[in-house]
């Protein structure tokens, strides 16, 4: 959670860091790419690597990396300055993310939905902290009050270094048993399609995610002329439903099975995103809401399943998964902004509704009566 508070300031900021520096949407979806993609390409790397070599005490390093990334924010005074500041931020994201879904999934007791629920719900809460906390403290106060988060990363960086001595601890508790097995359930060709399918389902769930995120506040500032802490408290009760999405989605997949999550949570949210862009003020906060929750509660059944897929790479699969969200993300975010500018913010919302429609390919995938088959 308080990892993600920080994360999520940079967006709940974009409207200010507009008005400061006379950003075009394209300038603001670049803020997006490097944030994201500094994440998205380090992710992977340090998961493999981790999986390999776990390094507990990794942890508050990435929080420091957060740290200066948030001062940047808070001081820079120029642009790009700012995008230094993005891809310090990303970069505590990637190397937080590997390694804290492994500790959350050895910490599960082996009900690996709940767990992975639990872990992201608080990034997820933090997420939709952040626009509350820019609306009413970073607004009054002006862009240099962004530096008093850096406390947060303070406190992060003693929780995570008395986590990590935990995390150590198990591991020497857990070096003299037999190591997990990392025989394939099924055959090669299967589990490579069905990666390919989850990978087409990430990228419907966080472009739209990143329309929303990214762009959410000036398409109402644009279309129903509220103001800016106004569409931060809109932005505020999206983000907050779609944490509650993803406090569910984990145990309804140990419950009723991961498949049945994707399919209601990608698919089932269609008929909210395409009325979204005709809606009214009121209903497009109640629509909004809604695809957050439905569309929220998809990740951690998506994760759990590729790490089902793959036995014995968990960190190798969060950090794929975690930077495949995070690498979607920002190149959407970059592209929406390029055709905002070019054809208005509305046309976006209207172009993005569709995505969800790809929530079809699951059809593609195992079922899990194949994975008992194989074995």
């Amino acid at each position: 959670m308080l990892n993600d508070v920080m994360q999520s300031l940079l967006a709940a900021i974009y409207p200010m860091l507009k008005d400061d520096f006379a950003l075009d949407y394209w300038q603001i979806g670049l803020l997006t790419l490097v944030f994201q993609v500094t994440a998205s390409l380090l992710q992977p790397m340090i998961g493999i690597y981790t999986d390999k070599h776990p390094m507990p005490q990794s942890l508050p390093i990435g929080m420091a990396a957060t740290f200066c990334g948030l001062l940047l924010l808070a001081f820079a005074p120029s642009y790009p300055l700012l995008l230094a500041g993005a891809g310090l931020i990303g970069v505590g994201s990637a190397i937080f993310h590997p390694e804290s879904s492994r500790m959350a999934r050895m910490a599960s007791g082996g009900r690996y939905g709940m767990a992975q629920s639990v872990f992201q719900v608080g990034g997820n809460f933090g997420t939709a902290a952040g626009p509350l906390l820019a609306a009413f403290i970073v607004l009054p106060l002006g862009r240099p009050s962004v530096a008093w988060f850096c406390l947060i990363a303070l406190v992060g960086m003693v929780i995570l270094q008395r986590v990590g001595l935990w995390y150590a601890r198990a591991l020497k508790g857990a070096a003299g048993r037999a190591p997990v097995s990392r025989t394939l359930p099924l055959p090669r060709r299967t589990i490579v399609i069905a990666l390919v399918v989850l990978t087409f389902l990430t990228f419907s769930k966080n472009v739209y995610m990143a329309s929303l995120s990214s762009y959410y506040t000036f398409y109402l500032i644009e279309t129903f002329d509220v103001t800016t802490r106004q569409s931060q408290l809109f932005l505020f009760l999206f983000l907050a439903a779609a944490a509650v999405g993803t406090v569910i989605g984990g145990p309804i997949g140990d419950r009723f099975g991961t498949m049945t999550v994707i399919w209601f949570s990608i698919l089932g949210v269609l008929p909210f995103t395409l009325m979204l862009p005709y809606a009214d003020l009121f209903w497009s906060g109640v629509l909004s809401m809604i695809i957050g929750l439905v569309l929220a509660s998809a990740f951690p059944a998506i994760v759990v399943f590729a790490q089902e897929l793959l036995p014995g790479r968990v960190g190798m699969v969060a950090g794929i998964f975690f930077g495949l969200a995070f690498g979607m993300a920002g190149l959407a975010a970059a592209v929406l902004g390029i055709v905002a500018d070019a054809t208005g913010i509305r046309f976006v919302f209207q172009v993005c509704a569709w995505l969800p429609a790809l929530g079809v390919l699951t059809i593609f995938l195992p079922r899990k009566s194949q994975f008992y088959t194989a074995r």
